[in-house]
């Protein structure tokens, strides 16, 4: 009864119901795109479905990741997800992975599983999917959004393209929505493109955006639909060098001054100083004592937001008053 209304459909029925169930998707961040698609497919009956995030939900989280509530900040993603996805679907196994996708743990998590889903906010993580999908033989379904405007794909799908063919060179930095901002609507109508993407793969139905890159505005109703041209250099290099690293390291224009960096462990630039002393936001109320009151700090982040909330933090709480902000974020403090 609980699939009743899908298993009606034609080209569903009985054996299509088995196909998901049978099915093993693991979902790489449980964000604004993680939420929605988490929750769809669960709800249509996926059999195993991993979930993957490091991250802690967090107030401004909540206009839209919707598998969140103001009780559930400062808890584990991932612990708040499987709660909430077990309570609304008890047949569907879920696995946690409380981690940061990396180079060490990738290879063995993607292949574990049938279809991944990309639900990350940085180029660096998604070009590491791509890397390990096409390793491992996987597919993979792509999305991002930035501002009004969303982005979906598929990649790897029966030889098709790959993210290195549509995109073979990284961004020089990573825009989120903690700088552009976004409403809520956007990542979930595409978590839930990425959700049918998955259904049809299974299934075998309908046309899979494979070598095509959906592109769509919402606010003004413009809708794109772009061919992808495979670029088969690109894939040879992965398969015959393996995962390259698109880390981007970096120095300081003023090597003498003292900083304070607060952006996650994962995010880019890396820079290699000794006067940088890194806490994670989340972390910084917890590791305080690590962090100088005897000389100036230039507290920095990606782009001058979390940095902000830091330094007010710090002083209204702890009583610092040697801290200056960066506004312009990470990008105004290197060379390069």
């Amino acid at each position: 009864m609980r699939y009743d209304r899908q298993i009606t459909l034609d080209d569903i029925g009985v054996s299509g119901q088995e196909k998901l169930r049978n099915a093993s998707i693991l979902i790489i961040g449980m964000g604004g795109l993680g939420c929605p698609a988490a929750t769809y497919l669960a709800g249509a009956g996926i059999g195993r479905l991993g979930l993957l995030d490091h991250d802690s939900v967090s107030v401004t989280n909540l206009h839209r990741q919707t598998l969140y509530a103001e009780a559930d900040i400062d808890r584990k993603k991932v612990e708040v997800a499987a709660e909430k996805l077990r309570a609304s679907n008890s047949e569907v196994c879920l696995e946690i992975y409380d981690e940061r996708l990396n180079t060490s743990n990738a290879r063995k998590l993607i292949s574990n599983y049938d279809l991944i889903i990309d639900g990350t906010d940085n180029f660096e993580t998604k070009y590491l999917i791509n890397d390990v999908c096409l390793l491992e033989n996987k597919t993979w379904i792509y999305a991002s959004v930035y501002k009004h405007e969303g982005q979906c794909s598929v990649f790897n799908y029966k030889g098709g393209p790959s993210y290195r063919c549509l995109f073979p060179k990284i961004a020089h930095e990573n825009i989120s929505c903690e700088v552009t901002g976004t409403l809520g609507m956007l990542p979930g109508i595409f978590g839930m493109y990425q959700a049918m993407e998955a259904v049809k793969i299974i299934l075998g139905i309908g046309t899979v955006l494979s070598g095509k890159l959906k592109i769509q505005n919402l606010m003004f109703q413009h809708d794109q639909l772009i061919e992808i041209k495979k670029r088969p250099e690109q894939i040879a290099m992965i398969l015959e060098k393996g995962i390259q690293s698109m880390v981007t390291n970096c120095s300081l224009k003023d090597t003498d001054q003292f900083y304070l960096d607060v952006r996650e462990l994962h995010e880019e630039p890396l820079i290699e100083s000794k006067n940088v002393l890194r806490i994670p936001l989340q972390q910084l109320e917890k590791r305080v004592e690590e962090i100088p009151k005897n000389k100036e700090i230039q507290v920095f982040c990606q782009s001058g937001i979390r940095s902000l909330r830091a330094k007010e933090l710090l002083e209204n709480k702890f009583h610092f008053g040697n801290l200056k902000n960066v506004s312009g974020g990470v990008q105004t403090i290197i060379n390069g």
